[in-house]
């Protein structure tokens, strides 16, 4: 007889509690510093370019060295490798306080953002490998959930925070605060006790340094989702230009703004809730496409309102919607990749959904500079719809794709329904 499905099994494991809570803080830290660097990059620079160049500035590094990063996961230990890239955000953080209080010129802020995605880099692969460590492996489908979850609880609380406090004071005193979220993070993460793993004993090489990559293109569900996510929040992502909504065209100042990017977070939160109740989805596929084309259409409402209400209920389904791709994609990246090759292939996966967000907010940025905001951001709603109509002509499968129906082989590329995620 089938145990029945427990919503909390992941919550119920002390180490996955604190590295859930350390995470939590961690993004909350950074939700509020995000909010912050955007607020004053705008108002010392009045460009929307600018706020572009913020996103691809915490791009390139990722760009440039999630791959080693990953290699570096399976080879050394992930727990000192995430530590250490925290630390690097701490100091980072204090930086930023530093040149906001007396003002320092613009490209040290930049500096300082480089210094971000270096950081971010080699913690999203290192969590990634640390994760399944931490956790029972019948569990691991519940965490990821709950992973999500509290990722959305910070998002949805980060915003807010950062814009009263920016109202109330200054930007300087959100980057204190991040550091001190950071500061805790690090703390709770020394305290980790992960099983111990045969890590890879391969000498690095142009071969193990794309085995990631290899994994992820031989794997078709793997490759179909994170594709679809890729390109859809890529063209229909409107994060970045939110301090311009918020500013001129929703007239809601910089509390405003904090709710603004706070919503998508606070849709997210009530599907994440919703999804760790029921088990992992019979039907993904199908879902994963109508979660995709809502959030393209969405993603035109918002750019067409005018009106504050309407703008916030737009941003919430936006992000109810991809938070269903993020379940979708992370339970099946986290079930199908072999152990000893999680950083690498959670490194790959981190490009992808970087390239999403940071690419995207500077194409944002530029298509902004070029045609104006809203056109920006319904151009790319329409991109969104037309992502969706593209991935069901290339790959037909992934209307077949289920969480629940394991399969023989689950890196075979001839086939996308290779899902072996069994019920929690």
């Amino acid at each position: 007889m089938q145990e029945a499905h427990d919503p909390y099994g992941a919550l119920r494991q002390r180490d996955y509690r604190r590295l859930l809570t350390g995470s939590m803080l961690f993004t909350l830290g950074s939700e509020m510093q995000a909010v912050a660097v955007g607020w004053e990059l705008l108002q010392r620079t009045d460009s929307a370019l600018a706020l572009g160049f913020a996103g691809l500035t915490q791009f390139l590094p990722v760009l440039l060295l999630a791959l080693p990063a990953g290699h570096a996961a399976d080879r050394f230990d992930c727990k000192k490798l995430l530590m250490a890239s925290q630390g690097l955000v701490f100091f980072t953080s204090l930086g930023l306080a530093a040149l906001s209080f007396w003002e320092g010129p613009v490209f040290l802020v930049y500096l300082c953002l480089l210094m971000v995605g270096v950081a971010r880099a080699f913690n999203v692969p290192a969590r990634w490998a640390l994760l399944p460590r931490v956790i029972a492996p019948e569990m691991l489908p519940n965490a990821v959930t709950w992973n999500s979850s509290g990722f959305f609880i910070a998002r949805a609380s980060g915003p807010p925070l950062g814009g009263v406090i920016l109202a109330l004071t200054m930007p300087a005193t959100s980057y204190l605060l991040t550091a001190g979220c950071v500061l805790c993070c690090v703390s709770l993460m020394a305290t980790l006790r992960p099983r111990p793993v045969a890590r890879s004993t391969e000498a690095p090489s142009l071969r193990t340094l794309l085995a990631g990559m290899h994994f992820v293109w031989q794997s078709r569900p793997i490759l179909a989702t994170i594709s679809l996510d890729l390109f859809a929040v890529l063209l229909g992502g409107a994060t970045a230009l939110l301090p311009i909504f918020a500013e001129k065209i929703l007239d809601v100042g910089p509390t405003g703004l904090g709710l603004l990017r706070a919503a998508p977070a606070f849709g997210a939160l009530v599907i994440a809730f919703i999804m760790a109740h029921h088990p992992p989805l019979q039907h993904a596929g199908k879902t994963l496409l109508v979660a995709v084309a809502g959030f393209g259409l969405a993603t035109i409402v918002f750019g067409l309102s005018k009106n504050f209400p309407l703008s916030f209920a737009m941003l919430v389904l936006a992000g109810a919607f991809d938070n269903i791709s993020v379940v979708v994609r992370g339970t099946l990246v986290q079930m199908l990749t072999p152990e000893a090759m999680r950083g690498r292939v959670g490194a790959v996966h981190f490009v992808f959904v970087s390239s999403s967000n940071e690419l995207g907010d500077f194409e944002s940025g530029v298509t902004a500079f070029y045609f104006g905001a809203v056109a920006s951001v319904v151009m790319g709603g329409i991109g969104t719809l037309l992502v969706v109509l593209a991935v069901m002509a290339l790959w037909p499968p992934i209307l077949r794709l289920s969480l629940k129906r394991p399969t023989p082989d689950a890196t075979d590329p001839s086939s996308l329904e290779t899902a072996t995620v069994p019920p929690a």
